[in-house]
């Protein structure tokens, strides 16, 4: 991976302003593309069905490794107690032997190193299996290979660095990544967290506190971000570093409580003086942040995992209720409102899973560049899946708000539709909320124009660069604007292969022009002011979404039908149904692109930040407990109990 841009160091977090916190953010962003990408495409009014159609699939050898392991799993999940994880509040010891004796600690990492060596693909699949008998267990497994030390190391470590943690890693430790801090969220400017080089260069004395730290409860092995101070022979800068569980001076200072996730193995954990030798610094100092979002590139398809899982499971229960469910004569699925609601949450299972193992087999194969692709599996997996749960809920009615243990107390199966909410609740905001997907995806999505008008909006550029720019500006668009009038899209005759289904194509190209033009409008109108107007940005991606999930549907269902005759019409039917829902989707998006409440929105909450409309309030009493609303980032030696665990392995 390389960039254009030389890598930021970090100001003092102190003093970080919004322009500072953009340049660091954009130093550590990848600015090449070595490599094609359907979603770079997309967005630029190409939809470039090459790039993912026929729909890949991994080679024999790779598919029958993975489907025995699959197996294997299913085994073990079968008999895993997952209302006691949901009731004690913790992945039991057992469990987590078990995992280890499996191999599943070690799914992603290559067999050289211990590990199972599994695609993508495949990883995904297993995290989709254990996710379904507990999310604790997907998102242990999840954290600790997809974000924890293997995937840093894979790319960016040295083979003695890989020599040394990875067998541990697919054995016995379980891993971590350290980042977020209780100040510091997606603005990593502002990291507070220190580490300082000793004298005689050996090694580096860590300071700081981590907070929602996945996996630091019980984690034997560390990725931690901490900022180097600058200064003679030390470029400085945000840096990553593989540290030991067990070294003095750390601190777990709690295990963190949540809305869902309740056997979710999170905590704070605090570093004073902590002695990490030079040889475990990953990368080069001032590399962490191009190290986080690499690792993030392929380590967010983890999450889309999760939701897929339940969007499966969601289409069963809602199958069987609409069915056993009789209200006024009938069946309840039967009924118009409550058959929407089955036919959401089927075919959206349908098209998640469709765009889940697209992806996947892409960043197996290698051949796509596919950092855009992953942001916008994550982004709409968590966002519809969530709507997924929710319609569970409701179509279940009182028994979707009763808990599974008081359903099974009373004699009823015990369905966990309400834990489902909670669980999936958190995918819109781990590994980057929403709100930071779009502006993300929206960064790379509006890049070309960028590139090409960066002077001309410049506040900062002279008269000579913005006469040079527009010159380039100019020819772009001159080649670009041209074909965003016309395209195969408007041929009845295009994408005849995919039977049916080709309208819903046609349909995708004709949109990506569209939502080409929109963004070009969006340039012109606002320049430099584009990157403040986040919810047409917001807009943006989430069409370009859409797209990308009907494309890969629609590839998806050619694909099924080839492989599986048998499938063939159920796969045409789901995709169908689901391609209209998605068409009806990004209509209303291209809608609010220019007519919304925006404007009127942020006038309104700075009124409200402003006290305008505390009278509103009135008749209501607080029941927060006491407490600032940020907690303190200053490291110090803690007087908190270690609540570190420790879990006894196996002979």
């Amino acid at each position: 991976m390389t960039t254009s841009k030389p890598e930021a160091t970090t100001p003092d977090p102190q003093q970080v302003d919004e322009r500072q916190a953009r340049q660091v953010a954009e130093a550590a962003r990848e600015t090449e593309w070595q490599r094609p990408s359907f979603g770079k495409e997309l967005y630029l009014g190409r939809l470039r069905m090459d790039l993912i159609h026929p729909y890949p699939r991994p080679d024999d050898h790779t598919t029958a490794e993975g489907e025995a392991f699959l197996e294997r799993l299913r085994t073990f999940c079968a008999d895993i107690d997952s209302q006691r994880i949901e009731d004690e509040e913790r992945i039991p010891d057992e469990v987590l032997r078990g995992l280890m004796d499996l191999g599943a600690l070690g799914m992603k990492i290559p067999k050289k190193y211990g590990g199972l060596g599994l695609s993508q693909l495949y990883y995904n699949k297993a995290l989709t299996l254990a996710g379904s008998a507990s999310p604790a267990l997907g998102a242990l497994l999840s954290a600790h290979q997809s974000i924890g030390v293997p995937q840093p190391l894979k790319l960016f470590g040295t083979e003695e660095q890989k020599q040394r943690f990875l067998p541990r890693c697919a054995t016995t430790d379980i891993s971590a990544f350290l980042l977020t801090e209780p100040d510091v969220g997606s603005d990593p400017a502002r990291l507070h967290a220190t580490a300082v080089p000793t004298e005689d260069g050996s090694a580096y004395l860590l300071d700081g506190v981590k907070l929602w730290t996945t996996n630091g409860v019980l984690g034997d092995l560390l990725v931690v971000m901490a900022r180097v101070p600058q200064s003679e022979g030390h470029r400085g800068g945000i840096t990553a570093f593989v540290v030991d569980g067990d070294t003095p001076g750390i601190t777990v200072e709690r295990r963190n409580r949540f809305m869902g996730l309740h056997g979710l193995e999170n905590g704070v954990t605090r570093f004073h003086q902590v002695r990490v030798p030079a040889e475990n610094m990953i990368g080069r100092e001032g590399q962490g942040l191009k190290i986080a979002l690499s690792t993030l590139n392929t380590g967010r398809l983890s999450l889309p995992a999760s939701c897929v899982g339940a969007a499966k499971w969601a289409s069963k229960i809602a199958r069987e209720w609409g069915r056993a469910r009789v209200q006024w004569g009938k069946a309840v699925g039967k009924h118009e409102e409550v058959s929407r609601k089955i036919s959401f949450i089927t075919a959206t299972a349908y098209g998640l899973e469709a765009m889940l193992d697209l992806a996947s087999q892409l960043a197996d194969d290698e051949r796509n560049d596919i950092r855009i692709e992953a942001a916008i599996a994550k982004l709409y997996a968590s966002e519809l899946a969530d709507r997924v749960a929710d319609e569970l809920v409701q179509l279940r009615g009182g028994r979707g708000y009763e808990t599974a243990d008081s359903l099974a107390a009373r004699g009823e199966r015990g369905i966990p539709a309400e834990q489902l909410a909670r669980d999936l609740r958190i995918n819109r905001i781990f590994e980057g909320s929403t709100e930071i997907m779009h502006l993300f995806i929206a960064r790379e999505a509006v890049d070309a124009h960028l590139a090409v008008a960066g002077d001309i909006i410049d506040p900062e550029a002279d008269r000579a660069r913005r006469a040079q720019a527009l010159v380039r500006a100019s020819k772009f668009y001159a080649r670009w604007l041209p074909g965003l009038v016309v395209g195969s899209g408007q041929l009845p005759t295009s994408f005849t292969e995919f039977g049916p289904l080709a309208p819903h194509l046609r349909y995708a190209e004709r949109a990506s022009r569209r939502l080409a033009r929109a963004t070009f409008y969006g340039m012109s109108r606002w320049q430099g002011r584009l990157e403040h107007k986040q919810g047409f940005l917001a807009r943006i991606v989430d069409i370009g979404a859409e797209l990308f999930a009907i494309s890969a549907a629609c590839s998806r269902a050619r694909s099924d039908a080839e492989l599986h005759p048998q499938r063939a019409r159920g796969s045409q039917e789901l995709a169908d149904a689901f391609c209209q829902q998605a068409q009806l989707r990004a209509e209303s998006l291209f809608t609010s692109l220019w007519e919304n409440t925006d404007s009127l929105d942020g006038k309104l909450a700075r009124r409200a930040m402003d006290d305008r409309y505390t009278w509103l309030e009135e008749g209501i009493v607080d029941p927060s407990i006491p407490g600032p609303l940020i907690g303190p980032a200053e490291p110090g030696p803690s007087q908190a109990e270690n609540v570190r665990r420790t879990v006894p392995r196996s002979d």
